[in-house]
């Protein structure tokens, strides 16, 4: 998961999936913070960033060793770790490489989702995703500027892009009175009986 410029909302889309495919009957869900200059995860899910993937691709440490559970069941975290003076070295890196391919490989009855920095902030999202199956791209309405989605989605590959979350619409009174028949069907289905 990324974005084309930072505020537009992928970390907190990214955990929202991560429970969502947590939550369903056959999914188990790992979530790995990638953004190793502007970790997210581990405040929204109140964990401590002591240790992560900066370990494992510094150190080796092994990955058992640092998973951690937010909560939910089915849901794990690899939370980013120790922020690094070289993350685009890191993660460009060949451990980043046999990370997944360990992990693809280890957990493969799980969904692993990474929150990768934004693309126009950090060059190292074009590389992780090679190493990935597919992308999903956040777009905040109103602060996403056109040429650089476009940017984005030549660089990633536009086979590569499973779909695009277009965050914080904010609707207007055309809307309403347009696609007002929404009102409509709320007051049918949750109205009083």
């Amino acid at each position: 998961m990324t974005s084309a410029s930072p505020g537009e909302g992928k970390s907190f889309i990214c955990a929202n999936l991560g429970i969502s495919l947590a939550q369903g009957v056959d999914n188990y869900c790992l979530l790995v913070d990638c953004d190793l200059r502007k970790p997210m995860q581990h405040t929204l899910f109140g964990q401590s960033n002591t240790v992560g993937l900066s370990d494992y691709l510094r150190h080796r440490t092994p990955i058992p060793d640092l998973l951690c559970s937010p909560g939910v069941e089915k849901l794990s975290l690899l939370l980013a770790g120790p922020r690094s003076i070289n993350p685009a070295e890191l993660l460009g890196s060949a451990a980043m490489s046999r990370l997944m391919d360990e992990l693809a490989q280890r957990y493969d009855d799980r969904i692993v989702l990474l929150d990768s920095p934004p693309i126009h902030a950090a060059s190292e999202t074009a590389v992780l995703a090679q190493h990935v199956d597919g992308v999903v791209l956040v777009v905040r309405s109103g602060l996403a500027r056109r040429e650089y989605v476009k940017a984005l989605a030549e660089t990633i590959g536009r086979d590569k892009i499973l779909g695009i979350v277009f965050n914080a619409y904010r609707a207007t009174m055309l809307d309403y009175r347009v696609f007002g028949y929404y009102e409509y069907q709320k007051d049918y289905y949750y109205g009083e009986q």
